[in-house]
């Protein structure tokens, strides 16, 4: 979200389709195998459900218009094509929209194991699945309100709600961990990480997660795990303002890398 970016999205031709070229299709399918065979056992089932009901094929990208139609009829969510990186304000009322916004261009195989701009790939085979799910649909309408109603100051500390639930969050299901977070969805290496490395992985509580600073271009040292969709929507009928203020005063933990960012 404040990052610029060298890619350019992609726009709709007058028949309210969007064009690739065959090396895109073919990054998009690389990437689609690629995960599918990571995620075996490891995507939550609410992922793999909506990702079967959106139709996801590894030999089309998805039309934006298509995803949007579907998800109507789902849960009343949709999306919305934008440019890669647009303003918190306007990404915040999309979401209280029930509107997801998505960047339509696919990233270059330079950066096909992880890129930092939220790229169709990111957007739509990450994130768009769990728009199937209402309480998901819950949670970002409910986050965009607060991003628009809070104090400026707390912006950036709310987001790390956002960051460590539907982009890097993982799921206990059947007494087993699943990730359904889009980062890990649509990152080779962020899927590998979230499964097998040796970093910390902590139950979700709103105060630790808004004391707990991240990075956007590393592999994350630490995962937080929800018990259900339910709850994480849940989490946020809680006072976040008073949390907010209270995550301030108390100070963030030390970062488990470098400078925080």
């Amino acid at each position: 979200m404040g990052k610029s970016t060298d890619y350019a999205s992609k726009t709709p031709g007058p028949d309210g389709r969007i064009q690739y070229d065959v090396e895109e299709t073919a990054i998009w399918g690389e990437l689609f195998h690629r995960q599918m065979d990571t995620l075996s056992g490891f995507a939550c089932q609410a992922y793999l459900d909506g990702q079967a009901k959106l139709g996801f094929s590894p030999d089309a990208i998805p039309q934006v218009g298509e995803i949007d139609a579907r998800l109507e009829k789902l849960t009343g969510a949709g999306v919305e094509p934008v440019a890669a990186i647009i303003p918190q304000a306007e990404f915040s009322e999309l979401l209280r929209a029930r509107r997801f916004p998505v960047a339509t261009f696919i990233r270059c195989r330079e950066h096909i194991d992880y890129i930092e701009e939220p790229d169709i790939f990111h957007e739509v085979f990450g994130h768009c699945p769990m728009l199937t799910d209402p309480y998901v649909c819950d949670f970002f309408e409910r986050f965009g309100t607060l991003a628009l109603s809070v104090d400026k100051r707390h912006i950036k500390r709310l987001f790390r709600l956002f960051w460590f639930s539907v982009e890097f969050g993982l799921i206990r299901e059947d007494g087993q961990l699943k990730a359904f977070g889009a980062g890990i969805m649509s990152s080779p290496s962020e899927a590998e990480n979230a499964a097998y490395a040796d970093v910390e992985r902590v139950a979700f509580d709103p105060l630790t997660v808004l004391r707990t600073p991240y990075r956007i271009d590393i592999l994350q040292p630490v995962y937080f795990v929800i018990e259900s969709f339910e709850a994480l929507a849940a989490s946020l009928e809680t006072d976040i303002p008073a949390l907010l203020d209270q995550a301030e005063a108390m100070g963030d933990f030390a970062p488990l890398y470098g400078v925080a960012a």
